[in-house]
């Protein structure tokens, strides 16, 4: 387990509150985009049929969110992570509410400006980065927790999208979240958000290498492997998670079983995260991330030979317990491996990567099956891409094993 050496944790109760008060905002700000997941078919009855219209929509919110944390990172390093918050619980009404304009391109506009870029992008990497200062001994287990936010929503939104949906449809459903996001957000982020502690320069495992390399390597080339594995996983993760609810309704299975599936999927993701996050803190994030990546495939090749109801709730909750842990295993690597100055511009070009990732999975699948017809083909090629992630990080795995010290 890594510890901090001779050092006074900065870690108090009041570190476990903010980090809780940071899940319940990620967990509501992060349904916003199950709408279109869970309206999927609606919204593309609307577009000529073609899913990858609403695919495509949930895809940018994914990038949107991704780019959208190097820059307002930025900002909340300047104004406090406090004003971005609120800034971006007021950017997703206004998202989910230009999205029920009728157009496409505002649909693709309010998912991907408002709710991804100014949205959650003004929440997501600046959370990584604030919570990560306010833990130094569990700094795994925190992140694993917060990151938990979007799985947190998958697991409680889409059966409630699903009848609310039905009942008042897609447009009426956006439209009242949108005001929930801001009565319950702006409220959490006015009364818990303050600034974190003071940390040491640097972090548990010493101080920056004489030679100012990372594993013997320059520190951007091991940055950049981070990144494409980070963007390799992240194709097959999103592809289940945007396409479930269809993908059972192709098969005949009720739309609440296909909602309750993706809930399921998502609550078993909430709870192993908690799991990979104590493993993290144990063996290291690198080392996490290999082994999650590893049942993320072995789950994902299931979902190619799966049809029934009862077959597809068992792939689904397995592939839950293999993915939760990659995405906080990644940001615990870097805070490993880089000092933590570097974190405010790292973490969230990372998480970049990571969203470019799932908005190319997501998209993929939509139009994949727009041209077979079937979803195999979108699943067989998120085996090929998780089979490219494990080189990478196996190959830095590798590295890492053989290089000492690194340092947080």
């Amino acid at each position: 387990m890594h510890e901090r050496i001779g050092l006074p944790s900065v870690e108090t109760r009041s570190s476990w509150i903010i980090a809780t008060v940071l899940l319940v905002i990620l967990a509501l700000s992060f349904g916003a985009p199950w709408i279109t997941i869970v309206a999927l078919k609606l919204i593309a009855a609307e577009s000529d049929g073609l899913r990858a219209v609403p695919a495509l929509a949930t895809s940018l919110a994914w990038l949107g969110f991704g780019s959208g944390g190097i820059a307002m990172g930025y900002v909340a390093e300047r104004i406090g992570v406090r004003s971005t918050v609120i800034i971006g619980a007021v950017m997703v009404c206004i998202g989910l509410a230009l999205s029920t304009g009728g157009e496409t391109w505002q649909l693709y506009v309010g998912q991907g400006l408002f709710i991804g870029f100014f949205g959650i992008g003004a929440m997501n990497a600046p959370f990584y980065v604030y919570v990560s200062r306010w833990f130094d001994r569990r700094r795994g287990s925190a992140l694993a927790l917060i990151s938990s936010g979007s799985y947190v929503a998958g697991a409680i939104w889409p059966p409630i999208f699903e009848r609310a949906v039905a009942y008042a449809g897609w447009r009426q459903t956006m439209l009242y979240y949108g005001l929930f996001e801001v009565a319950v957000v702006v409220p959490l982020a006015v009364v818990f958000l303050r600034p974190p502690p003071k940390l040491p320069p640097f972090g548990a495992l010493g101080p920056m290498s004489a030679t100012n390399t990372v594993m013997g390597w320059p520190p951007n080339v091991v940055f950049a492997l981070l990144g494409a594995a980070g963007i390799f996983c992240c194709i097959p993760m999103a592809m289940p998670q945007a396409h479930l609810p269809a993908f059972c309704s192709d098969l005949g299975i009720l739309a609440s079983h296909g909602a309750a599936m993706l809930s399921v999927l998502l609550g078993t993701a909430f709870l192993s995260r908690q799991f990979w996050g104590w493993v993290a803190d144990r063996v290291g994030g690198l080392e996490t991330v290999l082994t999650g990546s590893a049942c993320q495939m072995v789950a994902m090749t299931a979902f190619m030979f799966t049809q029934d109801e009862v077959g597809l709730f068992t792939v689904s909750a397995a592939f839950g317990l293999g993915f939760a842990g990659i995405i906080p295993a990644y940001v615990l690597a870097i805070r490993e491996l880089y000092p933590a100055s570097q974190a405010y511009w790292r973490i969230p070009t990372f998480l970049l990567c990571s969203g470019g990732g799932m908005a190319v999975g997501g998209w993929l699948a939509g139009v994949l099956y727009d041209h077979f017809g079937t979803y195999a083909p979108a699943f067989a090629a998120g085996v090929g891409a998780n089979a490219i992630n494990l080189a990478i990080v196996g190959t830095l795995v590798f590295r890492h094993r053989s290089r000492s010290p690194r340092f947080a």
